[in-house]
């Protein structure tokens, strides 16, 4: 049980992987410094899946509609909603700060937190900034951003540029161990092929239109495929087929074994996995999603191909031909994987996570010294193995999902 005047701190980052695994990575290390960490998530089943197991935060789920061109009625219905819900956990939390991960998910926490009296954070991974952080680059007391080219849009709020926060457990390892961990074998080079935490159809096209001609020049490489859940049974089939060594799964929780056995992947440009890939040092064919908002994958993907970290395919022209060329040359071509690997360990800062969770932590206590003489409504301690009103255990649009408790650090 952690003190009583333990600093409560409210993660928003549901909605796509992207937004939730850097979240989750802060929440790794405020939970050690004696935080008490509420991760606002979407009730989106692959979110739910992320964070199961999680020990380091309490988990609640808010409903939230992106924005989309003809659904601005039912964004705002829904925006409504998430926004009356937090400012009603929050009157019962009373977070000391709320942080904003991204998405329009993260929105209406932020707005309550501001209501609620609490100090507001955002943190931007991508390259060119969503709309919903732009917007809330007005709101908040301070951003965070993983690329230089993202501080310069982000004009409202004094903003740190200090990478994407990636989860302990990503940093180089033995691709044998992991191979063997995985079921694969240990010495034959693995490709991995992967969407983001939904899966991309459009990575899955791809890879299954080039597999003929890749088994017919690498007959050899195993395969790792996080499909999503729609084409994970029609991919079996087509490895099977031609008779590939493959594991295909539709969404897969313990993605450092994954990144930690293969030779190269073919993906797509989120900033999270980018970061994950530079935490790895794995060589990568990005596919940057063509409908991504600003088309900002294509910018990330940019940024680390500039460099050398990355090579960049657009999805128009990934012919099964330019496909098997590129893969063969990340696995085959020492020279371009050393290359690769020492641009990418530029590219990432290990710190990431710590330094947004101090910097937290400073504007808090600030905050408690500037009110000492008056305590605020956001500073009164909750009592003693407090637990959420029934009212938050039995709604539908707000649920608290339990976790374990605590036995010991989770391992890195």
């Amino acid at each position: 049980m952690k003190n009583r005047s333990s600093p409560r701190i409210v993660i928003a980052c549901g909605g796509t992987g992207g937004h939730l695994f850097p979240g989750v990575a802060i929440a790794e290390k405020l939970a050690p410094r004696g935080c008490e960490v509420t991760l606002i998530i979407s009730s989106k089943e692959v979110d739910k899946q992320a964070v199961r197991g999680l020990s380091e935060a309490e988990i609640v789920t808010l409903p939230a509609v992106g924005l989309r061109r003809g659904g601005e009625v039912e964004f705002l219905i829904a925006f409504g909603k998430s926004y009356q819900l937090a400012r009603k956990l929050f009157r019962w939390l009373r977070p000391h700060a709320v942080l904003a991960m991204g998405g329009f998910t993260s929105a209406p926490p932020i707005l309550a937190g501001k209501t609620a009296g609490a100090r507001t954070f955002l943190h931007e991974s991508n390259s060119i900034p969503g709309r919903a952080n732009r917007w809330l680059s007005w709101l908040v007391d301070r951003g965070f951003v993983g690329f230089p080219s993202a501080a310069a849009k982000l004009k409202r709020c004094p903003v740190t540029v200090c990478g994407t926060p990636v989860r302990a457990r990503f940093q180089p390892s033995s691709s044998e161990r992991c191979r063997s961990q995985l079921g694969l074998d240990p010495e034959r080079p693995v490709l991995l092929v992967m969407g983001g935490s939904q899966g991309a159809g459009g990575v899955n096209e791809i890879i299954r239109r080039s597999l003929f001609t890749l088994a017919r020049v690498a007959p050899e490489w195993q395969w790792f495929h996080l499909a999503g859940p729609r084409d994970t049974e029609r991919l079996r089939r087509r490895y099977a087929e031609l008779n590939l060594r493959a594991i295909v799964h539709p969404f897969f929780e313990q993605m450092e074994l994954a990144l930690g056995a293969a030779s190269a992947t073919i993906t797509r440009a989120g900033a999270s996995t980018l970061a994950e890939l530079s935490a790895m040092r794995l060589p990568a064919l990005l596919v940057p999603y063509p409908a991504a908002v600003d088309n900002h994958q294509m910018h990330n993907a940019r940024t680390y191909s500039s460099i050398g970290a990355a090579q960049v395919l657009d999805q128009i022209a990934a012919t099964p031909d330019k496909v098997s060329t590129a893969l063969l040359e990340l696995v085959r071509n020492e020279a371009l994987r050393k290359h690769m690997q020492e641009a990418l360990a530029r590219l990432v800062n290990p710190g990431a996570a710590e330094e947004i969770a101090t910097e937290i932590l400073n504007r808090i206590h600030e905050g408690e010294v500037k009110t000492a003489a008056a305590p605020t409504f956001h500073s009164l301690p909750l009592p003693q193995g407090a637990k959420p009103p029934a009212m938050f255990r039995a709604t539908t649009n707000l649920t608290l999902v339990p976790q374990p408790a605590r036995e010991e650090p989770v391992s890195s």
